[in-house]
Formats: structure tokens, sequence, C-alpha cells
């Protein structure tokens, strides 16, 4: 019976040791672009990426992406094939490895910019990888990041304000989320992009006040007219109506009696 335990028990050691033994470490690449634009990186804080095995669930990797914007021209100007790389070995980066034993189907997610939690949108895939095989290059695992980052600059939120004011200075912050400022006949064409706000009062949609280029890169503003007193909230947002891409910011303040 000893025998038997002993030979059981050396069975399950080899058995384990085998598994642990045939696992691979391999390389995974994920990168992060904005919609329209270019790497999230260090600049914006990097996106946040966490690597689960699709099926059960279970956390490979995880970390952050690092590094530069990448190549202006490579990415906006350059005419290229379809689906040829567009980042360089300095853009923004995650590099994983992930000890797997056979071939697994992962699901990549990330999140950011970090650096501007109120702008941060979420982006998945899923693929397979195989052991030894790394899915490492330019492009290897990309993920487009949709949205812009809006920031509400004026009014700060909470402000009280008398009933002397007859209007409130709007101002706001928008770029892309690589961080790419918004110019007019820019590469990121001010011209392009519709950005306004919509108020309400106590609870009330009063309406929507566009907002103008304010003459400095990624500002915009408007005169916000006050005539009652109440709290308003401001829902300001940039819209891309080439593609679609849209961001949002909020701020509330109080008009006092």
């Amino acid at each position: 019976m000893n025998r038997c335990l002993i030979m059981a028990a050396i069975s399950l050691i080899l058995t384990v040791v085998c598994n642990v033994a045939i696992a691979e470490p391999t390389a995974v690449d994920v990168r992060v672009i904005s919609k329209g634009a270019k790497f999230v990186g260090t600049s914006m804080g990097g996106a946040e990426v966490v690597i689960r095995d699709a099926d059960t669930g279970e956390i490979l990797a995880q970390g952050k992406t690092s590094g530069s914007t990448g190549d202006t021209a490579k990415i906006m100007t350059e005419q290229a094939p379809h689906h040829a790389p567009v980042s360089t070995e300095d853009a923004a980066v995650f590099h994983a490895k992930v000890d797997i034993a056979e071939p697994r189907r992962i699901q990549v997610t990330a999140r950011g910019p970090l650096a501007q939690p109120q702008a941060a949108n979420t982006i998945s895939a899923t693929q397979w990888i195989v052991p030894g095989k790394p899915g490492i290059g330019s492009d290897a695992i990309l993920l487009e990041l949709s949205g812009f980052v809006v920031d509400v600059l004026s009014p700060p939120a909470h402000v009280k304000l008398s009933e002397a004011t007859e209007s409130v200075s709007l101002r706001a912050n928008v770029c892309m989320m690589c961080g790419c400022p918004v110019t007019p006949d820019g590469l990121w064409d001010a011209n392009r992009f519709d950005v306004a706000g919509i108020v309400y009062r106590d609870g009330t949609k009063l309406g929507r006040v566009p907002l103008e280029y304010a003459g400095q890169a990624s500002q915009f503003h408007a005169a916000l007219q006050i005539d009652r007193p109440g709290t308003y909230e401001v829902i300001v947002f940039a819209y891309d109506p080439a593609n679609g891409n849209t961001g949002v910011d909020k701020t509330t303040f109080i008009a006092t009696e």
C-alpha cells in the first residue's frame, strides 16, 4: 500500500513538473491609439491594460502603456497600404509576458487616458496566442480608444453667483485622447468639430449654447446668460460629425437670489 501511495505521489509530482516545464513565457505587446489621432502614452498618464484568459477570466498580465504619442507623419499624413503598421519603436506600448502551455484565447482590455479620468473610455478585443509565438511587432495588438478629452475649466464646480450676475464665462479644453491639440485648419481641425454646452436649471433643460474657438489651442468658450436663480448644470460635449467621435464633461453652479 505504501509503495502504491509513493508511486502515485511521484506520478503527481511528475505531472506538475511536466506541466510547468512546457509552459512558455510568451511576449505580447499592446498599444492603444486615439480614434482619429495618435497613441495614448506617458503624456496622458497612459492607458491601463489587462490581459485575461477570455474563457476563464484569469488575469494573465496587467500594466499600462508608456512612451510617446508616435510619429505624426506616419500616423496622420503618409499614404500607406491598408492595415500597414503605424507605430514606431518609441510609440507608447505595454510589454507583457504571459506563461502559457497551450494556445489560449485572450481578452485584452484598455482604459484611459489615466490622467483624465473624466474622459476615460474602455475598449477590449479578443484573439488567440500560441506558446512561443510572440504577439509583438509594430501593431501586434492595437486597440482604438474613442472619445475626446473634454475638461470644463469655467465655471468651477458648485461656485455661487449673485443675482447681479447676468452671464457666466463657459470655458472648456478639448483635445484628442492622446493629448493632441485641436486648432482651426490643423490636423485636428477645430472648424470640423461641434463643441457645445447643454444647459439645465433645477433639472429642466433650457437649451444648448455653442462654444467657439477661443484663440488658443484646444480652448473653447461661450457667454452663458443667467436670468433666474437656481442650480445650473452644464454638460459640455465635443463631437466629430465625420466619425461620430464624442467626448463629454460637466459642471454645476448656483445662481442665488
